[in-house]
């Protein structure tokens, strides 16, 4: 493509609990936010991307109640993993100059809705006959997959614990997180079973909020004067069980990561920053072996005793809390996970949490349940 496109704008909610605001609210207060960030205005937007938080028909009914006047919109809807697909797209049209200016938010609120933590209930899922029977939720599925992570690699509650020492150590500096207090292993070990072996502190916050992100041709980022950051790289991967032929310790990020990796021209080792989706500690773990930070079954090793802390551990990861501590709005948390990469690039994280002189960082998101079908998306960033 002739044309450049780039993240000029970034904004997350701070809310964590609304139950005065509506989701479509919610929506357009984060798509302000990150146009005030871009020094943009809502009659430049000509291209718009959501996924299946929004209410009615999502980009249709959002596009209405905005006042869009759109040449380009997705509504692809993946789960978690969503954002990040439609980050890349958006990037994608914005080069082949199908829009000069797309936004992709997202909004939700199962805090304040208390809303199941279950795997679907609609009857035309083709999966459900066979697996509803057995009533699984997603804490469950998720500790299946640790369990045979345990059992194969003779990994360790106390390593997957390092995970959100590690967020908690980082959420402590962001005056936004639901979970700012440091825990030690001890404390998550010692905190309730959810599912065997994952404990409480194992898993994610529920939490109402909204984010945004503004992408922008060449001429127009530059024009904002804001950090020019751009996606060079980005993969996806669709994982089903595939009858039972269903591996539990390996995910789709094997996939999309080797993809964004070679569309990127780099490699892990490259990689000093990475926000990884963190539903639960597992998934972290799970995750960072299948983008190649570690081998296979290396992941305890490779997380314990600090290794993902900002400065004084091996990567980097979730500098802002993540989802253990700091946000998981709808259930879905890769849009912040390409808003703290965003922050990193730009050296507007925390300066406790900073990298100095960062040009490259990953983002990674899942959507479904690792312990079962699945979407994976990866995105690599770099700074100009």
């Amino acid at each position: 493509m002739k044309r450049k496109a780039y993240i000029v704008g970034a904004f997350e909610h701070p809310v964590r609990k609304s139950p005065d605001k509506s989701t479509a609210q919610l929506h357009a207060e984060a798509v302000a936010g990150a146009l005030a960030d871009a020094g943009l205005h809502r009659s430049e937007i000509d291209g718009y991307c959501c996924a299946g938080d929004t209410p009615g028909l999502g980009v249709l009914n959002m596009a209405d109640y905005l006042g869009l006047r759109l040449r380009f919109f997705d509504s692809t809807d993946v789960g978690g993993s969503a954002y990040l697909i439609l980050a890349a797209r958006a990037a994608e049209a914005v080069e082949a100059g199908l829009c000069d200016v797309a936004v992709v938010a997202m909004a939700g609120r199962p805090r304040s809705e208390a809303m199941a933590q279950t795997l679907g209930s609609n009857p035309a899922q083709p999966d459900l006959p066979w697996e509803r029977p057995y009533r699984m939720v997603i804490p469950a599925s998720y500790a299946m997959v640790a369990r045979r992570h345990m059992h194969e690699f003779g990994t360790t509650a106390e390593q997957l614990a390092w995970i959100k020492v590690a967020a908690s150590e980082h959420a402590q500096h962001n005056p936004h997180a639901m979970l700012p207090k440091p825990v030690t292993v001890d404390d998550v070990l010692a905190s309730p079973s959810v599912a065997d072996p994952l404990r409480r502190l194992d898993c994610c916050v529920v939490s109402d909020g909204a984010a945004a992100i503004v992408i922008a041709e060449q001429g127009i980022a530059r024009r904002t004067g804001r950090p020019l950051v751009r996606i060079i790289g980005a993969g996806q991967a669709a994982r089903g069980t595939h009858g039972d032929e269903l591996d539990l310790v390996s995910s789709g990020a094997v996939r999309s990561g080797a993809e964004a990796f070679a569309r990127a021209g780099v490699t892990p080792a490259d990689i000093r920053y990475a926000s990884i989706y963190d539903s639960f500690t597992i998934t972290v773990l799970v995750q960072l072996e299948d983008l190649g930070f570690c081998a296979k079954g290396e992941g305890g090793r490779f997380v314990a005793d600090g290794a993902l802390i900002s400065g004084s551990g091996r990567l980097a990861v979730n500098t802002d809390g993540g989802g253990l501590c700091n946000n998981h709005p709808a259930n879905r948390g890769g849009m912040i996970k390409i808003l703290e990469a965003v922050r990193q690039l730009r050296g507007e994280a925390h300066p406790a949490v900073q990298l100095p002189d960062l040009s490259l960082a990953l983002a990674h998101g899942t959507g479904g349940s690792l312990g079962g079908r699945h979407g994976s998306a990866t995105l690599i960033m770099e700074r100009e």
